[in-house]
Formats: structure tokens, C-alpha cells, sequence
């Protein structure tokens, strides 16, 4: 089987073939890339034009054609480019799934404009600090973030801000989403640059605020053909193994898939959404998660495709209306934004009758995907996160900085056309991350002789929560703040439902008196995005343990607590 996939991937990256890999030197650096690939995403978003009558952009009722969003995007682009904004600024996107979020992100990104994508979960002073560190010159906010944002428009004087969907009339301070679908479509003529900033999204790491990673035109692009490989490869190498004919380009009818990640990061916008819509397919949207909710729009609207975080994956094919919905027009079931556990690829290849499981890995820092596995590869391979895709590099690094051949551990770094520019206003960020060119994902790993990749551990010190990634020192710092800690380290507990959960081992000052676990929590929610909050708190008796140099031994003390004495 992984000789015919060896010889499927050489069949379609082979010159002249849709899938031609070539080499670009950019700022110096070779990259592996896409020769046939559009030079940016206004190009993609044109070509959608092919796709006029179909379905695009679903949402509680409301339907919306390719050709009444090419109108309604290039109508928002007219307004942007009315109000002063040009190539290279930036605006903020602040809102949850609606159907207006992915129309801004083609309006602002067809006509050369950068798009940030604010974290919806932020309370106020985290959006601020995102405001201040892109500097955005319009804000377009749905009711919600338009509440949080109203605590800090003092301090954003010239920001122009756009309401969408307020149930009421706008304040005088901002215009209704109305006038600009409702503006001249005149999408502006502009040339971008190939590594011109597309978007920025904030993403964690280990210590410090989020960092603004600035995503190009060049990595979005070949994200977007990375999943069409995938997509194509695979079937190709299974039909080969059966002995059977493959199946023909286009004949896979155009994906209905359910949105129900964030579309702040990469997996649902430029994974889910960004691919869709170069296939012609359509977008399902949904308020909020709910898996009975989800099982009834994958029966109502024939959904063929769902990837969100394993968490949503698992409650669905665990739900009682599983058994009663007809799922039957599923044939992907699985997600990314953290690893599928191997006990789910069983579950979904046993009690799904049409659906395959499916795994993408990948980072904000990489635009999407890195490696992909589904189908026979998946359940052959359950622990793997599937092989790199063509555009990258990939190695495993040891702790001296020398590369180890196969099977031996390490930590993965990648190389390729989807490596993000940089951190935004983070030279020493960006120059520890990548080094000549190679981004280091931060992940202990090895790859096997097939050349697939097993995730072993995470070197970076932070939580996974269903997709979100959380800041251990963040939490810490906000725990800090509490004049009755004395002493804290907070790290991730394993989580059936969300993979890991946030917890703190906390040892309080003498004179703290009265304060519990739930006194810290209303503390950290008046600081911290609710889910960032605690799940586990241990209050200890004793200071902290810590090593020769002074620093706490975080490892040692998570292996000790019991998740049966947390509070």
C-alpha cells in the first residue's frame, strides 16, 4: 500500500502534472513550492466566479450563491478602499462564525489589505493589547465584541469600527455592515506580491502575550493546494492497492462541509473553509457547537466533509441521535488543532458506515496542514499524523542541533512555501522560531521509513484545550496577580472531551485567609478568557519544589498530583 502511495505522490507532483513541485528562493531561502500555484488569494477568490449558481455560505436559514458573495465582497472592498485603506493595511476581524466573516476575509485579502483575526473568546484588555500590537484602521465587530471593544474605544480614537448583526440600530460611532454590502461592487485592481501578508493570526506559545503571525499569500495558497493533494493522493494510492481504476480528476462532487472551529485559525478558515471554496463546495455554519445541532445539518444539508477538533468528532459519533440522524453522506470524519487518539480512528472507522477518519497536523506558523493521514493509511497507521506534504522539508532534530535519520526522536522542524513571514513587530520571536528557513514546530517527533510523522511529545510548555492554545506562564500571570499566591505553576491535565484541560498547583501566602478554588477562579475570569480559567486546582501546604537553579520542577509535581485531589 505505501509503495502505491509513493508512486501516486510522484505521479501527481511530476513536472507538467497539477501538482508540479518547484523551488523559489525567498529572502535568500529555498522553498519548496507549487509551479502551478495562483500567485495570491485574490486569483483563488476570482476563479470562484466558475461556481456562480451554487450554494457557498449557509447559516440558520439564510443561504447565500458564489455569485452573491462575489458581489457582496467586492462591494465591501469598494467601501474599505473608500474609507483610505490600501494594500498592506490591515483590518480586524472581530466576530463569531457568521457568514460576514469569510466575506470580509475574500474582500480584504482580494484587494491587497492584510486581515487579522481576532479571537472571539478575548475579553476586553486582550483585544486591546491585539489592537495595539496590528494596528488595524477598521474594526468590523459583531454585538458581542462590539460590547468589549466599546470599554476600550477611548483609547482606539481613529479606528473605524463596523457593527454587524446588532439586532439594533448601530451607535453613532460605527456604520452598519448594511452600507457596505450595499456600496458600488467594484472590487479595487491591485498587484500583490506572492509574500505580501495576507492575514495575521494570534497564536501561543510558551511564555509571553500572543504572537501576530503574518501569514502570506504564498503560504495560504500552497495550504490550500496541500489539502487538494491530500485529498486526491490518497484515494489514488488506495484504488492502486485494490487493483482497481482511480478515480478521475473531478469526479469527487464539490465537499459540503460544517464549519465549527474558530474561524480565527488556520484549521477552520484556511483548512476547511479556504479549500471548500476552491472546490465549489459549500459552508456550513453553525452559532455555537452543539453535536445534536451538528448531526441535524449533516443530515439536512448532506454535510460530506467535518473536521473540527477530536473533541467534536468523538461527541458526535457518541451522541444517542448519532444512531437515529442519516449520516450516510459523510465520507470524512476527523479533525485537526490536535492529535486524533488512536481509540477514536477505531471508533469512527467501526461505527460510521460511510464516514473515514481522517487527521490533518499542522500550525498557525505553517498556514494549515503540515502532514495529513486518513482512510486505510489512518487506521493502518493510527498513532501517525500522515506524511509532509509536498511543499515541505521535514527533519528531526536532536538536541545538539544534528539531524537524526529515521525513527529516532527529536524535535521537527519543516521547511517549505507555507512557513509563516514571521511574528508581527517579534524579530527575536521570529529568529528563534525559523532558522534559515526552517521553522521549529516546537513538537518531539520521529518519521518512519515511509516517510510518516509520529508526534511523541510537545516541547512547548502549554495547554491544547479542543483546539485553543493556552499560555501556561498567561494563566500563571494572572494567578500571580492574586495578592494571596505565593507561589504557582499551571500545566495540562489529560481530557477525554477536550484533549487537556488547564490546570494549577498553587501554594498561598500564610496570611491568605479565606481563599479558595473558587475565589481564584472568579479571579482568573475577570482576567483571562473563560477558557483559559482553571478546570483543576491543587492547593498545596508546602512551597513549591524546585531544582538547584530555583526554578519550580513542573513535570515532577504534574506527575504526582491526582486529578481525584484537585479542587
Amino acid at each position: 500500500m505505501y509503495e502505491h502511495l509513493r508512486q501516486a505522490w510522484q505521479q501527481l507532483t511530476a513536472p507538467g502534472q497539477p501538482f508540479d513541485v518547484t523551488t523559489v528562493a525567498v529572502g535568500g531561502v529555498p522553498l519548496r513550492s507549487y509551479r502551478h500555484a495562483p500567485p495570491s488569494l485574490r486569483e483563488v477568490w476570482l476563479g470562484t466566479a466558475a461556481h456562480a449558481d451554487r450554494e457557498y455560505l449557509v447559516f440558520a436559514g439564510e443561504r447565500c450563491t458564489y455569485a452573491q458573495a462575489q458581489t457582496y465582497t467586492a462591494s465591501i472592498a469598494h467601501w474599505l478602499q473608500k474609507q483610505g485603506v490600501k494594500p498592506g493595511d490591515r483590518v480586524a476581524i472581530a466576530m463569531r462564525n457568521y457568514p460576514e466573516w469569510m466575506l470580509a476575509y475574500w474582500a480584504i485579502t482580494s484587494m491587497g489589505a492584510v486581515a487579522v483575526g481576532m479571537n472571539a473568546w478575548w475579553v476586553a484588555h486582550e483585544m486591546e493589547f491585539a489592537l495595539e500590537d496590528s494596528a488595524p484602521v477598521v474594526l468590523l465587530c459583531d454585538r458581542e465584541r462590539l460590547q468589549r471593544f466599546e470599554e476600550l474605544r477611548d483609547k482606539f480614537p481613529g479606528l473605524q469600527v463596523v457593527a454587524i448583526r446588532l439586532q439594533q440600530e448601530a451607535p453613532d460611532w460605527a456604520t452598519d455592515w448594511v452600507e457596505l454590502i450595499n456600496a458600488e461592487p467594484a472590487l479595487p485592481a491591485v498587484s500583490i506580491d506572492p509574500d505580501d501578508d495576507a492575514c495575521i493570526f494570534y497564536t501561543s506559545g510558551t511564555t509571553g502575550r500572543p504572537k501576530g503571525a503574518r501569514l502570506t499569500h504564498r503560504g495560504c495558497v500552497a495550504n490550500i493546494m496541500n489539502v487538494a493533494f491530500i485529498n486526491t493522493v490518497q484515494p489514488i494510492a488506495v484504488a492502486l492497492a485494490r487493483g482497481v481504476a482511480p478515480p478521475a480528476p473531478g469526479a469527487t462532487p464539490a465537499p459540503n462541509s460544517l464549519v465549527a472551529t474558530p474561524l480565527f485559525h488556520v484549521t477552520a478558515n484556511n483548512c476547511v473553509a479556504q479549500a471548500t471554496t476552491v472546490a465549489g463546495g459549500k459552508l456550513v455554519h453553525m452559532y455555537k457547537w452543539d453535536p445534536a445541532e451538528a448531526l441535524r445539518l449533516i443530515e439536512e444539508e448532506r454535510i460530506t466533509t467535518f473536521n473540527g477538533v477530536p473533541m467534536m468528532a468523538r461527541e458526535i459519533i457518541m451522541h444517542p441521535d448519532f444512531a437515529r440522524r442519516d449520516t450516510s453522506s459523510l465520507t470524512v470524519l476527523g479533525g485537526g488543532g490536535a492529535a486524533l487518539q488512536p481509540d477514536l480512528v477505531a471508533k469512527i472507522q467501526q461505527r460510521s458506515q460511510s464516514a473515514r477518519p481522517n487527521t490533518g497536523y499542522g500550525m498557525t506558523e505553517t498556514c494549515g496542514i503540515i502532514a495529513a493521514v486518513s482512510a486505510e493509511f489512518f487506521v493502518d497507521k493510527p498513532a501517525s499524523v500522515g506524511p509532509a506534504m509536498p511543499t515541505f522539508e521535514a527533519k528531526c532534530v536532536g538536541a545538539g542541533g544534528e539531524d537524526l535519520g529515521a525513527n529516532e526522536i527529536g524535535e521537527l522542524w519543516v521547511r517549505g512555501a507555507p512557513v509563516i513571514k514571521g511574528y508581527l513587530n517579534r524579530p527575536d520571536a521570529t529568529a528563534e522560531a525559523i532558522t534559515d528557513g526552517w521553522l521549529h514546530t516546537g513538537d518531539i517527533a520521529y518519521i518512519d521509513d515511509e516517510g510518516f510523522i509520529f508526534l511523541v511529545d510537545r516541547a512547548k510548555d502549554m495547554v491544547l484545550r479542543g483546539g485553543e492554545n493556552i499560555y501556561c506562564a498567561e494563566v500563571e500571570n494572572a494567578l500571580f496577580a492574586h495578592e494571596g499566591v505565593a507561589e504557582c505553576v499551571v500545566f495540562a491535565v489529560a481530557d477525554e472531551r477536550l484533549g487537556e484541560e488547564v490546570g494549577a498547583a498553587i501554594y498561598l501566602r500564610p496570611d491568605a485567609a479565606g481563599v479558595d478554588a473558587s475565589h481564584l477562579r472568579a479571579h482568573c475570569a475577570g482576567l483571562l478568557a473563560p477558557y483559559k480559567v482553571p478546570r483543576y486546582i491543587w492547593l498545596l501546604p508546602e512551597p513549591l519544589p524546585r531544582n538547584a537553579s530555583g526554578k519550580f520542577l513542573k513535570r515532577e509535581l504534574r506527575e504526582s498530583l491526582q486529578v481525584a485531589d484537585a479542587l
